[in-house]
């Protein structure tokens, strides 16, 4: 076993994939990651792999930590290979790298030992927790901006008590058994695609911290900092054909590969409590100020995502670099990039813009990676206030042209209301956070109260005519003549 936690397990087998560089046996962990997902695993996993070569960084190895039930296939696929994987990176060019990653040299699982969590989110050598708890899961409401407190297992986790069932009440367990060891401040660090997720993060864990336990928000206030971030690198799902095609490819047998694109970027607020680890030697960006960076992934690349998904599902693709083979929706991306989005999107620090777009068209149409369009489809309800809004927002007050926009707002409507392609093919939505009232707007035969689907909340659409009627026709020209035939049109 000893020779597995130095060497690794996956290099000894094939000579092509890139072997971490150090010895495993030596790493002590820092971090504790909630959320141990395809993304963190070919992220910051990524990051922190390379930076663990450096002798004096070795204190910043990564712990996961898992909250789900649905997390256990994932979790006992690590154990069992003493947490260690395949990330294969695939280049734009057709040309892929596969790296042995040994940076999460633990995971801890909440159905298994909440007390494990509650111990290592105390533990003093522990400095920072990051995040990838998805859009939704900060449990923030759409309308007011505010932490919602009412619901069950927010209640559950309110009383104090060592079997908490959400992200709050184990952070909140961890901190206050921190405070009481003397273990010092600690940095949260939210990874997920959220504008000013720092902001986010903090309302959300200050406001269940403030409602359970006042003397413990007082040590927080102190001792806590949330730096806010910017990530980005495109990673998809795993199936268990892709998984079979990882291994047969790299010629190992391992049962949690991850697959990504060749981008990646994270710019991260340098606000640390308690230390943290000189990321920046292995390209990560430290910033005083992240959002002009934010506003430029999340407006570009995650809502051009979102604009291409409905009508590139309801036309019948699966893949994203399938449509992106399709000049349509080159065209539709190109014209939302440069027409509608620039505008509000200042260049930050010496990024070239125009650049930056172009790459995200060859990114979309990188065949190596073949994302799914269903998870770009899923959970818009979370996605759409994030990515789309704050800008439709400015368009609408600056009388700018909407065509893009209500033709995507009637392609979400038609993919919610109908759940069937132009082929006739029906599927399944993925939307968790959409309520009961939304159901039934989604449900109505007059177009005009889908704009009052929650995730319109931060604005009241069919108070502007001119969407309102933008939007209606597009509703009757996709109905009628089909996705395709009016995204030729626009």
């Amino acid at each position: 076993m000893e020779e597995i936690k130095a060497k690794g397990i996956f290099s000894l087998k094939n000579k092509d994939i890139h072997p971490f560089n150090y010895d495993r046996s030596k790493i002590k962990a820092g971090i504790v990651h909630i959320g141990i997902g395809n993304f963190h695993r070919a992220h910051e996993e990524f990051y922190t792999n390379h930076l663990l070569t450096f002798s004096d960084q070795q204190n910043w190895g990564i712990c996961g930590i898992s909250l789900l039930p649905s997390d256990e296939s994932l979790y006992k696929a690590l154990k069992g290979q003493d947490n260690l994987y395949t990330l294969t990176v695939c280049g734009r060019n057709g040309k892929n790298e596969t790296f042995e990653i040994g940076s999460l040299i633990d995971c801890l699982w909440a159905f298994e030992d909440s007390n494990k969590i509650i111990n290592k989110i105390a533990d003093k050598d522990i400095k920072i927790i990051t995040l990838t708890i998805t859009e939704g899961g900060y449990n923030i409401d759409k309308v007011n901006g505010e932490f919602i407190l009412t619901s069950p297992m927010i209640q559950n986790d309110l009383e104090i008590n060592n079997k908490p069932k959400t992200v709050f009440g184990y952070v909140a367990a961890g901190l206050k058994k921190r405070e009481y060891l003397g273990n010092g401040p600690i940095t949260i660090l939210s990874c997920d695609n959220l504008q000013h997720n720092g902001k986010i993060c903090s309302k959300a864990f200050l406001s269940f911290i403030k409602a359970q336990d006042t003397e413990l928000y007082k040590w927080v206030e102190k001792n806590v900092t949330f730096p806010t971030s910017m990530v980005d690198r495109i990673t998809p799902a795993v199936s268990s054909s892709d998984k079979d095609r990882l291994n047969k490819q790299n010629n190992v047998n391992d049962a949690a590969p991850v697959f990504c694109e060749d981008f990646i970027q994270w710019v991260i607020e340098d606000n640390f409590a308690a230390g943290r680890p000189l990321w920046e030697k292995v390209g990560v960006e430290m910033t005083n100020d992240v959002s002009a960076y934010e506003n430029m992934k999340l407006s570009l690349l995650n809502a051009s995502h979102s604009l291409l998904s409905y009508p590139a599902f309801l036309m019948g693709y699966r893949q994203v670099d399938e449509a992106m083979n399709d000049k349509l929706f080159i065209h539709l991306l190109e014209d939302f990039m440069n027409k509608d989005i620039t505008p509000y999107v200042p260049a930050p620090g010496d990024i070239d813009l125009e650049a930056y777009k172009k790459t995200l068209i060859e990114r979309f149409s990188n065949k190596s990676v073949s994302d799914q369009l269903s998870r770009l489809c899923s959970d818009g309800a979370s996605k759409i206030p994030v990515y789309i809004m704050p800008n439709l927002i400015k368009m609408i007050r600056d009388n700018a042209d909407l065509t893009r926009l209500t033709f995507f707002v009637a392609a979400y409507r038609h993919y919610l209301k109908y759940k069937k392609d132009n082929k006739g093919n029906s599927f399944t939505i993925n939307e968790p956070w959409l309520t009961e009232d939304d159901e039934k707007l989604i449900a109505s035969n007059d177009a005009t109260q889908f704009l009052k689907l929650s995730p319109f909340s931060s604005t009241d659409l069919i108070s502007s005519s001119k969407f309102t009627q933008q939007y209606l026709q597009r509703v009757n020209e996709i109905k009628e003549q089909g996705i395709e035939n009016v995204l030729k049109k626009i």
